[in-house]
């Protein structure tokens, strides 16, 4: 299966996690390595355009093509689990507390989880601490220019 992600290119092969450990995100606390990716490239972009503006609009984004072995067990998350408002922004503890266990418990590499930004399309967790990351690799690094239009 090919996941796909939007960086700065000083941190396109970067697998590390370290990124979402340094500030917590939706599915993950404060010092909690994780890296998320994106089933498509416009998913992708959504996940990161909400976040940026046409002034704060940075030139060097890469996007990465990410191959996981179809080998490779993927939880799924079950819906049921989440609060009414799982998606609100801020992020709620309860799906970081969801992410955390995922990363701590050790018992998958990945975990689809839904997209907060678009309704129906999902995100995939990797775990950079799982035996079995060494099996995801990076297949491709392209630039991506965002188009400007994105922000008028």
């Amino acid at each position: 299966m090919r996941v796909f992600r939007l960086s700065r290119k000083k941190y396109a092969y970067d697998l590390s996690g370290k990124g979402a450990a340094k500030f917590g995100n939706r599915w993950n606390s404060k010092g909690v390595k994780m890296l998320y990716t994106a089933e498509s490239r416009a998913l992708a972009m959504a996940e990161v355009i909400v976040h940026l503006s046409l002034a704060t609009l940075p030139d060097d984004y890469m996007m990465i093509e990410i191959d996981i072995p179809d080998s490779l067990k993927i939880e799924v998350l079950n819906p049921q689990v989440l609060d009414e408002d799982w998606n609100s922004n801020p992020p709620k503890l309860n799906t970081q507390k969801i992410g955390d266990s995922f990363i701590y418990s050790g018992d998958f590499c990945v975990l689809k989880v839904p997209s907060t930004v678009v309704n129906g399309d999902f995100n995939f967790l990797l775990n950079p601490n799982h035996s079995s990351i060494s099996e995801i690799k990076i297949i491709e690094i392209v630039n991506f220019p965002f188009d400007e239009r994105i922000f008028k």
